[in-house]
């Protein structure tokens, strides 16, 4: 039987919630990935990560009795390409910057996607006060880039691990747009995400010898912890984040970013000692101040 496309409705308090309590997930996990990078090679950290939480949705998916979707194959590869390219950009951006960095460029999803959603989707066309908040997070990005490529040695990482996480924001948006505009958006969010760790898992394993080193670095049983963590982070936050964006318009759906930009830099600060440049609070700042101007709403 087909799953039945629920109509998307303004964002309630069930939905803040959620999304709030998404937000601490998906700061913490950068946290996380750069922590397992001193364990695993990056790009295998990613491919082995995408075959334990494939195989826990599947597990999911068989004892709830969801469909896998196999006439799906064709998006499903699509998309699958998609978390692909956006996971080895941000395994790779954590493994040469710092989380703080990453903070800003990876979570300025929501601009790209406002941008796409301005052409793609009835109903989010880009408003003057849209248009300034797209300005506002540009900005942001720009002043975190400038920095990094003048050779400002207080910034850490590198130019390289910069744009990657960049890159890495840009393929998430990527996602949920093929996500809204292929036949997927008719599947239960149980079997996109199972597709795109179905069809990431292969991909990034042919990957992870192209970026050299050992698989390997120095794996113990914190590694291991860290490891299983992620995986199961990456399987139930997708799943609930892919569930609200059929619920609820993308645009809604993204506006977690604006806190988890700053969870995420904060973490990378506490937790890992990270340098914070007297560059990154203003950059914060501006990429908060875009997102929330981006999924404001009128008052009807």
């Amino acid at each position: 039987m087909a799953h039945i496309l629920p109509q998307r409705r303004p964002l309630d308090l069930a939905g803040f919630w959620m999304l709030l309590t998404l937000s601490f997930v998906f700061a913490s996990n950068n946290v996380l990935i750069k922590l397992g990078n001193e364990g695993l090679q990056p790009v295998f950290f990613a491919a082995a990560r995408s075959v334990v939480a494939g195989a826990l949705v599947a597990g999911w998916m068989v004892w709830r009795r969801i469909d896998f979707r196999p006439d799906l194959w064709r998006p499903g590869l699509l998309i699958g390409a998609a978390f692909s390219a956006e996971f080895f950009f941000l395994f790779v951006a954590l493994d040469q910057t710092t989380v703080v960095r990453a903070s800003v460029l990876f979570y300025a999803m929501p601009l790209w996607l406002a941008g796409a959603a301005h052409f793609l989707f009835p109903g989010e066309r880009l408003s003057t006060q849209r248009v300034l908040g797209f300005g506002l997070g540009f900005a942001a990005v720009v002043l975190v880039l400038v920095g990094q490529a003048q050779g400002d040695v207080t910034a850490a990482g590198s130019l390289t691990g910069d744009l990657a996480a960049l890159a890495a924001g840009m393929s998430w948006a990527a996602i949920v747009i093929i996500a809204r505009l292929t036949r997927l958006q008719g599947a239960p969010p149980d079997t996109q995400i199972f597709w795109q760790l179905l069809v990431s898992a292969p991909i990034l394993l042919t990957l992870a010898p192209l970026y050299g080193g050992s698989f390997v670095r120095a794996f113990d049983g914190v590694q291991l912890t860290i490891f299983l963590t992620h995986a199961l982070c990456i399987a139930a936050g997708f799943v609930t984040w892919f569930w609200l964006l059929q619920r609820y318009p993308s645009s809604s759906v993204a506006s977690f970013s604006f806190l988890t930009p700053v969870l995420s830099a904060g973490l990378g600060w506490l937790v890992l000692s990270e340098p914070v440049t007297l560059a990154m609070p203003v950059a914060l700042a501006l990429l908060v101040a875009g997102l929330i101007l981006i999924n404001r709403r009128p008052r009807v």
